[in-house]
């Protein structure tokens, strides 16, 4: 992936899309405390939450600690059951192996059940330039994709539209893709699902080849693992005659009773219910049931590298529920479009510098997208100590190139906190100044003070106030 995300600027900058549009902080604010307020209340009935939440913990640092063999293990599973592995060193090869595939059957359409994995690699992109136009069928990934936007959150990706939003999108746009939207389309929920239902419909049930992400993959049985909320991932794992499941080499789980404590832990996590709508799960291929050739796709794409920095491999564990985005202040009003990645928030902040490097300003920018108040760890359910990874990261951002602006302030600081005098004189400089400093700062600094103000500068400081009161009770011969 590039550097920027839809030629957006750095994080600081880019944070002014929500930031600056009072609609788009009120559907966030109002989505994200919503799911946020359901998840509090269905993790309160469990008295053993902290032990699922160690016991996920446990479970996925084991897997990462033997990712080789479980690696293998899969593959030789899946194989056994009449399935394909394929693996990929990078977003490249993924592109190349899937659009050979696809390409294999003579097929120019596809429909895609949500994967993360392959936004991540911009499959959708990499198909299109191929000749083959691919169909999102989840509901938000459709919203997303009509309104040629980018998702903006993990769980749900168009978080970011409301109601009127999304009709619009379906009234303008749905007759390019050969089934208009009602001509008396309304706002209502029931009407907007209704007439993406009916939009899909021809696709499923005509499209040969389908392209799929996986929540899981146990590697005993080499059985895939989605878990969706609407049912449109159950088509497309079933009707088409080919399956191609594009898969990051960390969603492994060594066995079935392994997948038992996470199929607790993600829908609580994620959309705040006890037991997920619908999970389907699939092993190879059965003749005369489902798919008649199923290929898996085991994506790196920095995975490893990631695996080798002993603080950093914690974020692998994360099993993509959303928690950390609705608890964190700095996404709720900057958006998740800020992070300029398919992963926003705060495992975005930690996971995408580690995937893509840090070479880029903005993804040299985003272990700062913090304010490290520790909310995201407490409620990530396989315990990812996020603040952890951040500051690991910044360390890290700093011992390379580093912000050429930040290396002069801190510099500029230390000369200045690192002698009494200097200190004073800065003080009471700053003191005298206080009237002329502007309440909103120019050139670099416009950002900061777009959402906040510039704090106010006391008269003296604490030390002159000290000398000061000292010297009155000498006066008085108090003590």
């Amino acid at each position: 992936m590039s550097g920027t995300f839809l030629g957006m600027p750095p994080f600081p900058q880019a944070a002014g899309i929500a930031t600056g549009d009072a609609q788009l902080r009120h559907n966030l604010r109002k989505a994200t405390h919503t799911i946020r307020g359901r998840r509090a209340s269905v993790v309160g009935e469990l008295d053993d939450w902290a032990e699922l939440r160690a016991a996920g913990k446990a479970i996925k640092d084991r897997t990462l600690r033997h990712l080789d063999v479980y690696l293998e293990r899969l593959e030789e599973t899946v194989t056994a059951a009449g399935g394909h592995v394929h693996w990929a060193a990078d977003a490249a090869e993924a592109n190349a192996i899937v659009t050979r595939l696809v390409k294999a059957t003579g097929e120019t359409e596809v429909v895609k059940v949500k994967s993360m994995a392959t936004q991540e690699i911009e499959l959708n992109e990499a198909l299109a330039e191929a000749g083959i136009t691919a169909y999102e069928t989840d509901l938000a990934e459709l919203i997303v994709q009509l309104g040629e936007d980018r998702p903006s959150h993990i769980l749900v990706p168009a978080i970011h539209r409301n109601r009127a939003e999304i009709r619009e999108i379906f009234d303008r746009t749905m007759s390019d893709w050969g089934v208009p939207a009602p001509e008396d389309l309304s706002d209502d929920p029931r009407a907007l699902a209704e007439a993406a239902r009916v939009h899909l419909r021809e696709k499923f049930l005509t499209t040969r080849v389908a392209v799929s992400g996986a929540n899981f993959a146990v590697a005993d049985t080499g059985t895939l693992v989605v878990l969706e909320s609407e049912g449109n991932g159950r088509m497309c794992l079933t009707l088409p005659e080919t399956l191609i499941s594009v898969v990051g080499i960390e969603k492994l789980v060594p066995t079935w009773q392994d997948l038992e404590v996470f199929m607790q832990l993600l829908p609580r996590s994620s959309t705040g219910e006890r037991m997920n709508p619908y999970t389907s799960t699939w092993t190879g291929v059965t003749p005369g049931d489902g798919p008649r050739e199923f290929h898996l796709v085991l994506l790196d794409n920095g995975r490893t590298d990631v695996l080798a920095d002993e603080v950093g491999r914690q974020s692998l564990r994360c099993i993509r529920c959303s928690a950390c985005l609705n608890i964190c202040p700095v996404y709720e009003r900057a958006g998740g479009h800020a992070y300029g990645s398919v992963y926003p928030g705060p495992i975005g902040a930690i996971l995408t510098p580690q995937l893509r490097g840090t070479s880029s300003e903005l993804d040299a920018s985003l272990p700062y997208a913090s304010s490290l108040c520790g909310a995201c760890y407490e409620v990530c359910p396989v315990a990812i100590d996020i603040p952890e990874v951040l500051v690991h990261l910044r360390g890290k951002v700093t011992q390379g190139k580093g912000h050429a602006a930040e290396r002069a302030a801190m510099g500029a600081a230390g000369w200045v906190l690192g002698d009494e005098k200097r200190l004073g004189l800065a003080q009471r400089a700053a003191g005298r100044a206080r009237n002329l400093v502007p309440r909103r700062l120019p050139g670099p600094g416009a950002a900061w003070t777009d959402t906040r103000d510039i704090p106010d500068i006391p008269a003296e400081s604490f030390r002159d106030w000290w000398a000061g009161h000292e010297k009155e009770k000498k006066k008085g011969g108090g003590r």
